[in-house]
């Protein structure tokens, strides 16, 4: 399984938190590196330094064409594109071309469990990530959740189950990559900025279970009609969430339980329990869409080994993660949540789903072709006042300023302040932009901090 890297010339692309770990890994395997990234060197941050301590050839501010040619791998961080002019001229050429999962996966053997969709990835992630510690599972939790697979390769670290989150821009670059248990929580617009339309995108999530066999695993959202019949095809044990039809295994969302089902377990290590319920009156996560999440998670859990009791006690005590419709305080009455993750529309639509409440809702950021006017109808019922700001704001206000009053802002401090004068009594106040951070801030958490602060400066 493992790959022969010593002497070969190896380019990394991308010098992040994965482009960093890419390299200590290879170094420490006899590669000659180089790390190429398009930002200038004053830009990349402390990451230069340890390059420059581990010896390691640093290409910055751009991407030289013989750094290319020069290859025998090239290796791309989950923000590179993989159409870019350099990489495609190199496959054209021969040399081979992979991203971090794909590296990665070629030094693990331990089950992979993969999560992915356009929205609820993290959370679930983290979900069942608890649930399998909460069994006694050595586990470890990483992907596109911020922690790169092949850290946990560099560390030697040997656990019994490995629960990866993975992106659409990392399933674009696997070759052989093979969860045992595939996750697929959902597929709507985004990141239209990055891929020629809808098509192309759903199709590069359906990457994720071109290397399955039979005697895997698919978990899959039966409520979404494209997810339905993007996998009507596949040949591996499928368990169905949050409804299933006839004859179908897996969770069914009813009342205030999860009801799960699965007759013939097959492959699965489902240690004897093939009926069984997660009781809902304790969960502290909100909306529709996380108990569907709970399914997803508690199916995949199961299936990889884990105990009901330890399902349900994970369940029970999970919060959920920063910036993924966080409550922050209340303020005369009026209560503040960040849902700064919600980069995309159908994120948004979810999150204002939660209340009953008026919402004073502030979007904005940078657009990834989104269509905003898909929340006309949900704007209709939920929302008070629309706050506006970044690159978006003038295409949020022409799409459904016409709604209800709309107030542009000159940043963070200036949304909240415009926010807090529209709200009411007994009004909620959501940040959740339905547009990438890259227009004002470095990530969707420096966002979310951001607003964090100004929040707490009303008090």
């Amino acid at each position: 399984m493992n790959m022969e890297l010593a002497e070969k010339n190896i380019t990394v692309v991308g010098l992040g938190k994965t482009g960093i770990a890419l390299a200590r890994f290879l170094k420490k395997r006899g590669a000659v590196v180089i790390v190429t990234d398009l930002a200038a060197e004053k830009d990349l941050g402390p990451h230069v330094q340890e390059l420059r301590q581990m010896g390691i050839a640093l290409e910055a501010g751009r991407h030289r064409p013989e750094t290319f040619q020069h290859a025998d791998l090239i290796v791309l961080s989950p923000g590179v594109p993989h159409t870019i002019a350099p990489v495609v001229r190199a496959q054209e050429s021969g040399t081979v071309v992979m991203g971090e999962i794909e590296l990665a996966s070629r030094f693990i053997a331990e089950p992979i469990v993969a999560v992915t969709g356009t929205n609820g990835k993290t959370t679930t992630t983290e979900l069942l990530g608890e649930m399998l510690k909460r069994s006694g599972l050595d586990v470890f939790v990483g992907g596109n959740i911020g922690n790169p697979l092949i850290g946990y390769i560099d560390e030697g670290r040997k656990a019994d189950v490995i629960v990866a989150e993975i992106s659409s821009f990392q399933l674009d670059t696997i070759d052989r990559f093979r969860p045992h248990i595939a996750v697929l929580l959902n597929i709507t617009i985004d990141h239209l900025d990055r891929y020629p339309d809808f098509e192309a995108y759903a199709a590069s999530k359906m990457r994720l279970f071109e290397n399955q066999t039979a005697s895997d695993i698919a978990v899959l959202n039966g409520s979404d009609q494209l997810v339905r019949s993007l996998t009507r095809d596949l040949k591996n044990k499928k368990l169905i969430f949050p409804l299933t039809g006839e004859n179908e295994d897996g969770a069914v969302i009813n009342g205030s339980h999860i009801r799960f089902h699965i007759d013939n377990p097959g492959p699965l290590d489902s240690k004897g329990q093939n009926q069984w319920s997660l009781d809902l009156s304790q969960i502290k996560l909100r909306g529709r869409h996380n108990l569907e999440n709970a399914c997803a998670a508690g199916l995949a859990a199961i299936a990889a080994g884990a105990r009901p009791e330890a399902i349900q006690e994970a369940l029970n005590q999970f919060h959920g993660g920063a910036h993924r419709l966080e409550y922050l305080e209340t303020i005369e009455d009026v209560e503040f949540y960040n849902d700064s993750k919600a980069t995309n529309v159908d994120a948004v639509i979810r999150a204002v789903q939660c209340f009953s409440q008026p919402v004073i809702l502030i979007m904005g950021g940078l657009d990834k072709g989104s269509n905003f006017a898909a929340l006309r109808d949900i704007f209709r019922e939920h929302i008070r006042s629309l706050i506006v700001m970044g690159k978006a704001a003038g295409l949020i206000r022409g799409a459904l300023g016409d709604l209800t009053p709309t107030i542009s802002a000159t940043s963070m401090a200036d949304a909240v302040k415009q926010a807090r004068q529209a709200a009411s009594p007994g009004d909620v106040v959501l940040l959740s932009p339905g547009c990438a951070s890259f227009d004002m801030y470095a990530s969707y958490a420096q966002r979310g901090e951001d607003f964090r602060k100004e929040v707490m400066n009303l008090k």
